[in-house]
């Protein structure tokens, strides 16, 4: 029994190991707050029709991505980052170095929003996952998508997407 316990949880962690593994192994370890990154507009489109407007950090080389909002204090409540996978795939992010709460919200090829994470755990190792295949993860100020009714079907509009305003 216990034996084969080992094997699942052995199984499990293989299986919820970040598919940015070689990325984080080509990036050195921050160890502090790193500089802002060129920022881009990007919208959200909401259920009733609301627009949410906010001015976000890209996050799209592999050592940008590995170092995200590690060590900030704040996230603006108009900003936040995106994370460009490049192609569709599955998102797994966590909360290492992350001294801050945040709302991550997952999104697909064509803008629509697949899954949204809210109110992380500050320095979390759990692993926080997209559900499926996402182009892109958006982080925002914990509390955001709650405030603003940011729900799964919405519409994120981005030059990424193919469908900036």
């Amino acid at each position: 029994m216990k034996r084969r316990y080992l094997l699942a949880l052995a199984t499990l962690l293989a299986l919820s190991a970040p598919l940015s593994a070689p990325a984080r192994a080509q990036a050195p370890e921050p160890t502090g707050p790193q500089p802002e990154l060129p920022k881009q507009k990007l919208t959200i489109v909401g259920h009733g029709g609301p627009e949410h407007v906010f001015n976000v950090e890209m996050a799209v080389k592999p050592e940008q991505q590995v170092t995200g909002e590690m060590f900030r204090t704040s996230v603006p409540q108009d900003g936040g980052m995106l994370f460009d996978w490049g192609f569709p795939r599955e998102s797994q992010m966590w909360m290492r170095n992350t001294l801050v709460p945040l709302d991550m919200v997952f999104i697909n090829a064509d803008g629509t929003i697949r899954a949204i994470a809210e109110n992380t755990t500050p320095r979390s190792l759990a692993v926080i996952d997209s559900r499926g295949p996402v182009r892109a993860t958006l982080e925002l100020a914990a509390g955001t998508t709650e405030k603003l009714d940011i729900r799964v079907g919405d519409t994120v509009k981005q030059a990424l997407f193919g469908n900036a305003p």
